[in-house]
């Protein structure tokens, strides 16, 4: 097995060759723009190296390591639209650059463009790709509506948010690992226990980025800091200090929670002294701790070598101390 930048490489020189000029440019130059942005490349990792971790060529798994990623952004281009978000991965987002319209057509290409990549396998393979395909997909649409509904309402529970969290991020990266095992035809019981490991650490993955947006440094995160705060989104930290905060404390941080502002400093300020006080984000942390634990322990059920989960737990560990 290859490490992680050697994936990273091999998956961006592939991506350069899919990405060439098409007419008419209005609707593929934007797709080039925000698959070329950079970024992690997680999925696509995660699918390269879940081929190789079942004995299976890297480079076959491409076309659906390259299906996942374009999916992704995808689904960021119209989250971007959604969340009137002005960056990306510290960038311009595509409806800034261009316009709202021109990311929406965008968007949708990509979709479509995600599934043609499944046509280059065999049947059996093409089959299951795009089952899974299909089903994760739909989770992801339905865990974006969760999150749009959870901005309007103040009885969200940390069971219903850790669901959304699991919709919306993880079963994605759960899918990128098992695509990889569809492509290296490995068992059904073993296409399924990476799912679960990829799943969990995707919940981990999605809780770090919490943390990360209230007390990440905006010049290694990418993206706004502070970003779910003035969306009023409530997050893992939010929940877990509206739990414990004493009435008075409470009602101050559901009043700022309640609030679209012009000048967001002072409320960013105060709501992260809130998550510190209430140790919210200490057991923010705690939690993304907790679920790389059990994603670790679904190896031990995986019919790979040690060396194989080795090198999957080394990930993990590395995607769990991000900066970015």
């Amino acid at each position: 097995m290859q490490n992680t930048l050697y994936y990273q490489n091999a998956f961006i020189e592939y991506l350069e060759k899919f990405s060439k000029v098409h007419e008419p440019k209005n609707l593929y130059e934007p797709i080039n723009y925000i698959l070329k942005l950079g970024g992690k490349r997680l999925r696509p990792v995660l699918t390269l190296m879940t081929a190789e971790v079942f004995n299976y060529d890297y480079k076959k798994a491409l076309d659906a390591a390259l299906s996942i990623e374009v999916f992704h952004n995808f689904s960021l281009v119209h989250d971007d639209i959604m969340d009137d978000a002005p960056l990306r991965r510290g960038e311009e987002t595509v409806h800034e650059k261009w316009d709202v319209n021109t990311a929406i057509l965008s968007g949708d290409a990509m979709l479509i463009m995600a599934y043609q990549l499944f046509e280059n396998y065999d049947p059996e393979t093409f089959q299951a790709l795009a089952k899974l395909f299909s089903k994760t997909a739909l989770e992801v649409c339905e865990g974006q509506q969760y999150d749009v509904d959870f901005e309007t309402r103040d009885d969200v529970t940390i069971n219903e948010y850790l669901k959304m969290i699991e919709y919306k991020t993880a079963v994605l990266v759960g899918a990128a690992m098992k695509m990889g095992a569809i492509v290296a035809k490995a068992s059904t019981e073993d296409q399924n226990r990476i799912y679960e490991f990829g799943r969990l650490l995707g919940i981990a993955f999605q809780l770090q980025d919490d943390y990360l947006d209230a007390f990440g440094n905006p010049e290694t995160f990418g993206k706004q800091v502070g970003g779910d705060i003035i969306e009023n989104k409530k997050t893992y930290l939010y929940l877990k200090a509206i739990a414990v905060l004493e009435a008075s404390e409470k009602k101050q941080i559901e009043q700022l929670f309640s609030v679209s502002l012009e000048d967001n400093y002072d409320k960013i300020e105060t709501v992260k002294e809130f998550f510190i006080k209430s140790g919210s984000a200490e057991a923010t942390k705690k939690e993304i701790e907790n679920y790389t634990k059990k994603a670790f322990d679904v190896l031990e059920v995986l019919n790979i070598s040690k060396e194989k989960k080795t090198i999957l737990k080394q990930f993990g560990n590395t995607l769990m101390t991000r900066k970015v």
